[in-house]
C-alpha cells in the first residue's frame, strides 16, 4: 500500500490510496487550476494536506512538481511505494487524485489531462523558490491545453514569523527577491503561523505585504486551516470575476515601499475610451519593447497587471489581466452604464514603476484618440 511523505518536516497519516483505472468517460468541461506557491517551510504542503481532507465535495487532482529553479531542500508532498518515488498517477480513497514529479508541469498536466471525469479541479504546487509566473504563463501560451484547463488563480503563502525575514534578503545583482515575486504574483497571500507572533510583528508582516502587492486578498491562518470557499474558485483570470474585480480596482491605492524597495503597487484610472489597437501598443511598449521609463532612465519592469477599460464601440467591460510580457484581453459580460461616464481602472506590479508617466502616457493616448462619449 502506498502511503504519503509529508515535506517541512511534518508526518501525518494519510488517506489510503489505491491505484487509479483508466475512466471511459472523458469530460468536456475546462478544469479550473490553482497554483499554491510561498517561501521555503511556509505551509504549502500542510495546506495543500488540510484542502484534501477537509469535506468540499470536490474531486481534486494533485500536481507536486519541482519543475523550474527549484530547490532539493525542500520536498513537496512526495507519493511513494517502499520508499521509491511514484510518478504515476494514484487516487485517494475520498476521490482526490495525487502524483509527484520532477520533470516539466505541463507534461504531468497534459498526463492528468488523459484522465478527465476522474477529478473536476487541479492543484498545482511549486517549491519554495519556484517563479510561480513562469508557472502560470503555460496556461496562456499552449493553445491545446487551454482548451482543457484554465487558471483560477495563484495562492502564495506566507510564513508569519519569517516573511519579514525573507522579504528582506538581498540577492546578487539585479535578482528579484524570491518571496517578494510570489507576494507579487498572488491572488490570494495567506499569511500562516500567526499564533507564533505578536500582534505587532504580523502588522509590520501585512504592511510589508500589502505593499508589494495592494491588490490580493489577505488572509491569517494557524496551520494553513482556512476556510475552502476562500481558496477554491477564485476567478482571479476570467470575467466572472468582473463585477469584484472593479470594486477591488476602485480600492487599490499606490503604493510606498516598506520592506522590498524594488517592488510596488501602483494604481490610476483615467475617464474615457481607448481604441483596441491603441490600448495594445501601450501595453505592447510597456511591457514588451520596454519603451517606458522611470524619471531615472530604468525600465519599468511590470510583473503583474489587472485592468477594467472602456473600448471604443464596446459596451461591454473589457478585462486587461498580465503576468511579464504575456497579456490578455477579455470581454465581460458586465456593460457599462449608459449614463455614467467610462472609467479606466488599472494597477501594476512591479519595480522600477513611476505613476506619474504610467498615467499621463495612456491618458495622452484616450485624449489624442479615444472617445469620452
Amino acid at each position: 500500500m502506498a502511503d504519503v511523505l509529508l515535506g517541512e518536516g511534518e508526518e501525518e497519516e494519510c488517506p489510503n490510496l489505491v491505484p487509479i483505472e483508466a475512466d471511459p468517460n472523458i469530460g468536456s468541461a475546462r478544469i479550473p487550476v490553482t497554483i499554491i506557491t510561498g517561501y521555503l517551510g511556509a505551509g504549502k504542503t500542510t495546506l495543500l494536506n488540510y484542502i484534501l481532507r477537509e469535506q468540499h465535495n470536490k474531486r481534486i487532482a494533485v500536481i507536486l512538481n519541482e519543475f523550474g529553479e527549484g530547490s532539493a531542500v525542500e520536498k513537496s508532498l512526495a507519493v511513494s511505494h517502499a520508499g521509491e518515488l511514484y510518478e504515476e498517477w494514484l487516487e485517494l480513497r475520498n476521490g482526490c487524485l495525487c502524483c509527484s514529479v520532477k520533470d516539466n508541469g505541463l507534461k504531468a498536466i497534459e498526463n492528468l489531462m488523459q484522465k478527465k471525469g476522474k477529478f473536476d479541479y487541479i492543484l498545482l504546487e511549486t517549491t519554495g523558490l519556484a517563479d510561480p509566473g513562469a508557472v502560470s504563463t503555460m496556461f496562456w501560451v499552449d493553445a491545446e491545453l487551454g482548451s482543457d484547463v484554465y487558471l483560477d488563480g495563484i495562492i502564495s503563502v506566507v510564513d508569519a514569523k519569517y516573511g519579514l525575514q525573507h522579504l528582506t534578503e538581498e540577492k546578487p545583482g539585479n535578482l528579484v527577491n524570491e518571496a517578494a515575486r510570489q507576494i507579487a504574483l498572488g491572488d490570494l497571500i495567506v499569511i500562516n503561523k500567526t499564533d507564533l507572533v505578536q500582534h505587532e510583528e504580523l502588522e509590520n508582516l501585512k504592511t510589508a505585504v500589502r505593499s508589494i502587492n495592494g491588490l490580493a486578498k489577505l488572509i491569517e491562518t494557524r496551520r494553513s486551516r482556512v476556510d475552502l470557499t476562500e481558496v477554491l474558485d477564485l476567478h482571479a483570470f476570467d470575467s466572472q470575476a468582473s463585477e469584484s474585480l472593479q470594486e477591488k480596482l476602485c480600492l487599490v491605492q499606490t503604493a510606498h515601499p516598506h520592506l522590498d524597495k524594488s517592488i510596488i503597487t501602483v494604481t490610476f484610472e483615467i475617464p474615457g475610451t481607448i481604441l483596441e489597437e491603441d490600448l495594445n501598443i501601450y501595453l505592447q511598449n510597456l511591457l514588451w519593447e520596454k519603451n517606458l521609463k522611470n524619471k531615472s532612465g530604468i525600465p519599468m519592469e511590470i510583473i503583474r497587471l489587472k485592468a477594467l477599460v472602456s473600448i471604443q464601440e464596446r459596451p461591454q467591460q473589457v478585462i486587461v489581466q498580465g503576468v511579464y510580457e504575456l497579456y490578455d484581453l477579455e470581454e465581460t459580460s458586465v456593460n457599462w452604464d449608459a449614463d455614467s461616464e467610462r472609467i479606466n481602472r488599472f494597477v501594476f506590479i512591479g519595480r522600477n514603476l513611476d505613476k506619474d508617466i504610467l498615467e499621463e502616457q495612456f491618458s495622452t493616448i484616450v485624449m489624442n484618440r479615444g472617445d469620452s462619449s
